[in-house]
């Protein structure tokens, strides 16, 4: 029976999609997806916005453009109900409803999660999801099918659940989570944009509102799937006992992502050293610090241990950073006037500070010759230490050849026997 039914309904469709009056629905369905171009051009500017979930990278694959073409195509359908009859409009509305979904998922997940691969996996699923739902729409096959499965019902506890009802609460749970992550993701742009010395509080209020939401999304989810809240109690009691036998260290880590972001003993932008690893802090998640070496390697390391081992931060009260480098003169030189010329030659390195200036010590009295210690700060250990400090080795190697300083080395002489 079904199959008769779907047999008549394409046949149908197909002869109202032969008559006349259908060339002037296209013209009208294609004045409207150029007027929702042109509103969407208008709106976004000649420059583009990468990222964004209203307008995409381009003009037609955001959210924005659907919608202002369906809200142009129902509007279109309305003026001319009484003047032709429509079979077009009657598909294309349809279309740009599955249109809206799919791009309305894809782009939020894509902000909110953009390195996940299961992401891609769900954005594949709901567009086969959408379309297929479309396609059986128009065929008049759906409503068939939602009768269907609302006969098919089963009692839990004193409730009568159908299977549709269980579907559409799956439908509505997952709308309500894709925009509760739309708007934590429009809110965390909001708040981290123009961030300099405050970002780590606005990553920590970004986290904090995300989390709210998710938890304030998922509550409405579930009562909209058509599950008692009520009972949400004991799993509350088993999600608490699992969290203090099995996730402790997952828990630890989320408390103590909260802690360095309130406590602000680590920013993000700050030199630090943990278990040997020494790079800038590019990023601090809810369970992560994310830290990049001056040689591009990254370290992504638990929160719990910024918190319970030992942190050297060299940017946590000052940013200025000393570094040495040591070199040999022959004794007999004159360290009087040697020295003062070796602070001025290392100050005039650039991205050597002046104030505190260079110093200059003898540090030690070496078999081949005096060795003398330059000490000189920085204030910008996140460009490198390494570059600076051979610059400030090459200034003393002029300096030494241009004074005829020697600088003593071990040598080996070689007697041959008598």
């Amino acid at each position: 029976m079904m199959q008769q039914l779907t047999a008549d309904e394409l046949g149908r469709l197909v002869a109202s999609l032969t008559r006349p009056s259908v060339l002037g629905e296209a013209g009208a369905l294609l004045g409207c997806l150029l007027a929702a171009w042109l509103l969407v051009r208008l709106l976004r500017g000649r420059a583009p916005q990468p990222g964004s979930i209203w307008f995409g990278d381009g003009v037609v694959d955001g959210v924005l453009f659907p919608v202002a073409a369906l809200a142009l195509a129902l509007a279109a359908r309305w003026a001319l109900r009484d003047v032709m009859p429509l079979a077009l409009m009657q598909l294309a509305v349809p279309v740009l409803v599955s249109l809206v979904v799919i791009r309305l998922t894809v782009r939020v997940l894509r902000r909110a999660f953009p390195q996940s691969a299961f992401v891609r996996a769900v954005e594949r699923w709901v567009s086969w999801v959408a379309w297929l739902a479309m396609v059986l729409w128009v065929l008049g096959v759906l409503p068939l099918m939602l009768a269907e499965l609302d006969a098919i019902q089963w009692k839990i506890g004193s409730t009568r659940v159908s299977l549709r009802n269980l579907l559409e609460g799956v439908l509505a749970a997952v709308v309500v989570l894709v925009l509760v992550l739309w708007v934590s993701a429009t809110l965390e742009a909001r708040l981290l944009q123009g961030a300099t010395d405050n970002l780590s509080l606005r990553k920590m209020a970004a986290n904090a509102l995300r989390a709210v939401l998710l938890f304030v999304g998922l509550m409405f989810a579930l009562s909209a799937a058509g599950i008692d809240l009520t009972a949400l109690g004991v799993l509350g009691g088993a999600l608490g006992v699992g969290i203090g036998l099995g996730l402790q260290k997952l828990a630890a880590n989320y408390v103590s992502g909260f802690v360095i972001l309130a406590e602000r003993s680590v920013r993000i932008g700050d030199m630090v050293r943990v278990d040997n690893f020494e790079g800038r802090i590019t990023d601090i998640t809810t369970r992560f610090t994310l830290i990049r070496a001056l040689n591009g390697r990254e370290a992504i390391v638990p929160n719990e241990m910024m918190v319970t081992q030992r942190v050297e931060n060299s940017s946590l009260a000052d940013p200025q950073v000393a570094l040495n480098t040591v070199v040999q003169v022959a004794y007999g030189t004159d360290l009087d006037a040697l020295m003062p010329r070796l602070a001025a030659a290392v100050a005039a390195v650039p991205r050597v500070l002046a104030d505190p200036g260079p110093g200059v010590q003898l540090s030690n009295f070496a078999a081949d010759g005096l060795e003398l210690t330059v000490v000189f700060w920085i204030a910008d250990a996140d460009k490198g230490t390494g570059n600076v400090r051979s610059d400030v080795n090459l200034a003393i190697l002029r300096l030494l050849g241009e004074a005829g300083v020697e600088i003593p080395f071990p040598q080996r002489v070689l007697r041959r026997p008598g």
